[in-house]
């Protein structure tokens, strides 16, 4: 990849072009607070630094692109009004940028979406559509939108507004934090990774510094590895991930030329990675953050980033239902391990129940759920199976609560 960039990067926007945009774009933006992080510093052995574009207006970066596309429409093109289709932060940008520009905005959603999002979206004043049950319908019925009313679609990532909009976030970071060695970030289709790689190389290089740019994947939605191995933007099969605001099976095709010349590397992360990148956002930075927003945070977790020097990671997004917000905390105790599911089969007879909770007191943990019932499978007629839910403090104390438990002669089966 490249180190040293020229005034322009091979297809991404100029730095006068970034800077035009930022004029735009902080008619609406906040300045989001760029906090440092104590506990990932001491992790990754330099400084890190939180941009926080989860506090951003609409929840997210996106409504950097989406207003500077939509500020730049000509009359004729703001009269037709605007298409778009998201099943959330684009959504919400580019309903927010209509109704600062007085713009009539028409956002396909699929039918499932959070309910937060969707009511969020339309408090903007949008109208939203509901269609389908993934995010490629909701994209097929806004293309077809747009071709019969002759509303202009306003892409998520794929456009050269889009990407200088979002770029103008890696020049507010520029300002907050002098000298950045090192940026992680989310990537999806690729359109805050292009915009804020493009500001940051082509800076640094005016400067006579250098800057690494570090993109992270979902596991089960990373397009961009496959597809910088084949050299084009290649489309993927999704799985079911909890990131859905980085769940993009194909790169664009605008954001892959530039990544391929700008970004030094791209890592995935899991699920549980991710669970578990959300829950130290939470306990540490006190910040509430989406699963898509705590992904460069879950890389360093898992060691896939070593000392970076100084280290600044975007937080992209906070929009996130309440109720997956209480799932994934769940998940990433588990992934923890202070969260802990036990299966034990009984003698039927009285105090067994109390024995086995006696033993996981003198253990020092806290069973918080219970189920004690005659008809487990692996039960024989004089047996009961018991599963219980106990909260421990880490990997230890799970050894320690399971040790007691066989000492005492009972035999546990882990589940998380």
């Amino acid at each position: 990849m490249s180190r040293g960039m020229p005034e322009k990067t091979l297809a991404g926007p100029t730095l006068a072009e970034i800077e035009a945009a930022r004029e735009r774009v902080s008619r609406v933006a906040e300045i989001t607070p760029m906090e440092s992080s104590r506990y990932l510093s001491e992790l990754l052995g330099s400084p890190v630094y939180l941009k926080c574009e989860n506090l951003q207006r609409t929840g997210s970066y996106k409504i950097r692109g989406a207003y500077n596309r939509l500020a730049q429409l000509s009359a004729d093109e703001r009269a037709r009004g605007v298409v778009a289709a998201s099943a959330g932060n684009h959504a919400q940008g580019v309903a927010f940028a209509a109704r600062e520009l007085g713009i009539a905005a028409t956002i396909f959603m699929p039918v499932g979406v959070a309910l937060p999002k969707l009511q969020a979206t339309r408090s903007y004043g949008a109208d939203v559509i509901l269609r389908g049950h993934t995010v490629d319908e909701p994209l097929r019925a806004a293309a077809e939108f747009a071709e019969s009313t002759g509303a202009v679609l306003i892409p998520p990532f794929d456009h050269p507004d889009v990407v200088a909009g979002q770029g103008t976030l890696g020049l507010e970071m520029l300002e907050q934090v002098a000298d950045i060695d090192t940026v992680i970030m989310p990537i999806g289709g690729g359109g805050l990774i292009s915009g804020v790689a493009s500001a940051l190389k082509q800076a640094a290089a005016r400067d006579g510094r250098t800057v690494r740019i570090i993109g992270v994947q979902a596991t089960n939605a990373a397009a961009y590895p496959v597809s910088l191995a084949a050299g084009e933007p290649t489309e993927i099969a999704l799985l079911p991930t909890i990131a859905d605001g980085i769940a993009v099976s194909k790169p664009g095709t605008l954001n892959f030329d530039i990544i391929k010349d700008t970004v030094d590397e791209v890592v995935t992360v899991t699920d549980d990675d991710i669970a578990r990148a959300l829950l130290v956002l939470l306990e540490r930075a006190k910040l509430v953050v989406e699963p898509a927003g705590a992904a460069a945070v879950a890389a360093i977790l898992t060691g896939q980033v070593k000392d970076l020097g100084r280290t600044v990671v975007i937080l992209s997004g906070g929009n996130i239902d309440p109720l997956v917000m209480e799932r994934i905390i769940s998940r990433g105790l588990a992934a923890s391990e202070r969260y802990l599911k036990l299966k034990l089969l009984l003698p039927d007879r009285p105090g067994q129940l109390a024995r086995v909770a006696e033993l996981i007191s003198e253990a020092n943990a806290n069973v918080v759920e219970v189920l004690h019932t005659r008809h487990g499978r692996n039960a024989l007629i004089s047996e009961v199976e018991l599963e219980l839910s106990v909260e421990t403090r880490g990997p230890e104390h799970v050894r320690g609560v399971i040790d007691r438990l066989r000492e005492a002669g009972y035999d546990p089966t882990v589940g998380y």
